[in-house]
């Protein structure tokens, strides 16, 4: 009862706290909320929509049963998950946050998952997506290509090492261990296929309105936490508290012979990744694999404003937030290792091989991650309009068909 009470008070201290700090701090507290709001809107919303839509879509269409029972004898023994996992982890690890945990959260609503289950899945299914390792972190803040390949490899393999270490979370039910013990072939996956898609019975321009108002529905709830911790992490500077305790993680970072400039943008990678990574890019003192090991950290914890909205996400099943938030630490930690590990024989290595003057280096030397990001940044905002333009028509007819019913 004093717990509760407590964290009562805690909350409403917090939230006025929040108030008064808004007052006193309307011009940053704007254009922190413009720059949250030009993230949403120019890349994020933009590059999930295309894998949130289709997945819903792939859903429907039995896909993802058919991929589960062919992925079962490889995802089960290895994390002890079903085969759907891996067309999750497949998703997570292509469109980046938070489309694991959407997607972990729809297979437990449609039964594919047991709790236990959807906890270990959620907890490495979840990371970055490779055109913000590449092109915003490497190409846009470093300027170097050679070190995206050494962030993405130190991200993913970290993420897989998680999803090792999770398997042994939670017990095995009976009926669990005779379901692997099955024998999966390709004419019964072509069945389950079947039978999904027939069970499902919706037309498919409903099945395309439900995907596209699902899909929309969960960016504008991500759009908001990313705007929402954009203004908190800038108040937290201007109150002085990002200060305070960047004074605590300098003893940390003294004692593991990092420089402590490092401190104030770990604390703010701690909140939102893009800020994080862009500050310790920015600082000169501290050496490249000093950079890279903090923003490999940084990119596996994800920030709270990531954790955020999975736990939204998370709160309309009864998946628990606690196993992912543990993942989340366990993942900014191995991809710090790695980084270190692999620094010499992948950056080193990469960066010491030299290109021939008359030769064309693959993929523009990097340069298509760049290009392919400031593309994305310039059509973003066509791509969003349009797209909430689609989703209201979606309301619109879907009220006049209540309505006529």
């Amino acid at each position: 009862m004093i717990r509760s009470k407590l964290k009562t008070l805690l909350l409403a201290f917090s939230g006025t706290i929040l108030a008064i700090s808004l007052i006193m701090y309307p011009q940053e507290s704007f254009e922190a909320s413009i720059r949250g709001l030009n993230m949403w809107w120019k890349v994020v919303f933009p590059s999930l929509l295309p894998f949130f839509i289709i997945s819903e879509m792939l859903i429907g269409f039995g896909v993802v049963k058919f991929i589960g029972v062919l992925l079962e004898p490889f995802m089960r023994p290895l994390f002890k998950v079903p085969g759907v996992g891996g067309f999750v982890w497949a998703m997570g690890m292509a469109s980046g946050f938070p489309a694991g945990a959407k997607f972990t959260a729809r297979m437990r609503q449609e039964g594919h998952l047991t709790r236990i289950e959807a906890e270990r899945l959620v907890t490495f299914t979840n990371s970055s997506n490779p055109l913000f390792i590449f092109g915003a972190v490497a190409v846009g803040f470093f300027h170097n290509t050679h070190l995206g390949i050494l962030l993405a490899a130190s991200h993913y393999l970290g993420n897989i090492c998680v999803g090792i270490i999770m398997r042994f979370y939670g017990k095995e039910s009976p009926e669990d261990m005779r379901e692997y013990r099955k024998k999966h072939k390709i004419r019964e996956a072509l069945a389950v296929l079947h039978q999904t898609r027939i069970k499902d019975n919706r037309p498919i321009g409903k099945l395309l309105g439900d995907a596209v108002n699902s899909s929309i529905q969960t960016l504008l709830m991500v759009g908001g936490f990313i705007i929402l911790f954009s203004v908190v992490n800038k108040l937290l500077f201007h109150l002085h508290i990002t200060e305070t305790l960047a004074k605590l993680i300098e003893t940390l970072l003294s004692s593991l012979s990092f420089p402590e400039m490092l401190s104030i943008p770990f604390i703010s990678g701690l909140f939102e990744i893009t800020l994080g990574s862009e500050l310790t890019s920015r600082v000169e003192d501290a050496s490249l694999l000093h950079q890279a090991a903090i923003t490999s950290f940084i990119l596996g914890f994800s920030g709270f404003s990531v954790q955020a909205q999975v736990a939204s996400i998370l709160a309309q099943t009864d998946i628990r937030f606690q196993p992912f938030f543990i993942g989340r630490i366990l993942q900014g930690f191995f991809a710090s290792i790695f980084t270190f590990v692999l620094w010499n024989p992948i950056y080193v290595r990469l960066s010491q091989k030299e290109v021939p003057s008359n030769s064309i280096p693959v993929f523009g030397d990097g340069i298509w991650a760049k290009d392919f990001y400031h593309q994305m940044i310039e059509i973003g905002p066509i791509i969003t309009i349009f797209s909430l333009l689609l989703y209201v028509l979606v309301l619109f007819f879907r009220l006049i068909s209540d309505k006529k019913s």
